[in-house]
């Protein structure tokens, strides 16, 4: 689950912020301390990749900056809207495909691999539910560039924007499972090899073949093939490949193949009238 959520904050002054609109509080140099928001928030990000998001207070960052906490709250109202502002400024540094003239898998394997990226770069990025985007200028460069992978190729506006969503919730989903995998890996300081040569002993005592053949039979396949019960990389791969070939039933089916998956999701989507409200 994510740790923290987008858009928690005070939705005026974070897009105040997030703009840098120059009437608002804190966006100016101040008189004393000679912090600015930028600085905040860079202050942030480094903590947040060092230690984890969790680590991101008001007090942690202000120690970073060698300021009293009470000084940053002059330039942002609290941690909820230095989330926001953390997650547009590592989306305006994100780096862009030139997506042109590509077929359109390449340019759908690109911008899942700049958000793969992104991850492996901010690790704590992929924690953070972004259900209630931060509308910056990060995001909305980021949103204007992804688009254009599935730009003409007969999508609507819905269709275009609802594929980028797919794609994109398959590549955070990812990069948590891969980050978890990671995290246990260095608490145990054991790799998925050792950890199972240590265990096997035991499990070889206590597991009946015979009562489980058929995960006994694949288990043993995929764990000699990943070296592990479970690769991070193979996974996203093979679930790349399986995203891309839902999107090919949409994108290259054309005008039929779209009025039937339209017609398969209404038919699967509740009345109006049996929605809970």
């Amino acid at each position: 689950m994510a740790n923290d959520v987008s858009g928690a904050g005070d939705p005026a002054r974070t897009l105040e912020l997030l703009w840098r609109d120059p009437s608002a509080r804190g966006t100016q140099r101040g008189p004393r301390q000679g912090l600015t928001v930028d600085r905040i928030v860079a202050a942030a990000i480094e903590l947040a990749d060092a230690e984890g998001v969790h680590a991101v207070t008001m007090r942690q960052v202000a120690q970073a900056l060698g300021v009293a906490p009470m000084s940053l709250y002059t330039y942002v109202p609290g941690k909820a809207e230095l989330l926001d502002l953390m997650l547009d400024a590592v989306y305006a540094q994100m780096a862009r495909t030139d997506l042109s003239s590509k077929p359109w898998r390449l340019r759908v394997e690109a911008v899942a691999q700049e958000n793969r990226d992104l991850y492996e770069h901010h690790p704590w990025a992929a924690t953070i539910s972004a259900s209630r985007p931060p509308l910056g200028p990060g995001l909305m460069a980021k949103y204007e560039h992804e688009l254009t992978a599935f730009a003409d190729l007969g999508l609507d506006d819905v269709e275009m924007d609802a594929a980028l969503t797919y794609l994109l919730s398959f590549v955070q989903a990812s990069a948590r499972s891969a980050a978890e995998a990671a995290a246990i890996q260095r608490d145990s300081t054991m790799s998925d090899e050792q950890w199972w040569a240590v265990n096997a002993p035991f499990l070889a005592r206590v597991f009946d073949e015979t009562k489980y053949p058929t995960a006994a039979r694949v288990g043993a396949a995929a764990g000699a093939a990943q070296r592990g019960a479970y690769s991070p990389a193979h996974a996203y791969e093979f679930g790349l490949q399986r995203v891309l070939d839902g999107l090919g039933v949409l994108i290259e089916g054309g005008p039929s193949g779209r009025a039937e998956s339209r017609a398969s999701a209404t038919a699967a989507s509740p009345s109006r009238s049996g929605r809970s409200r």
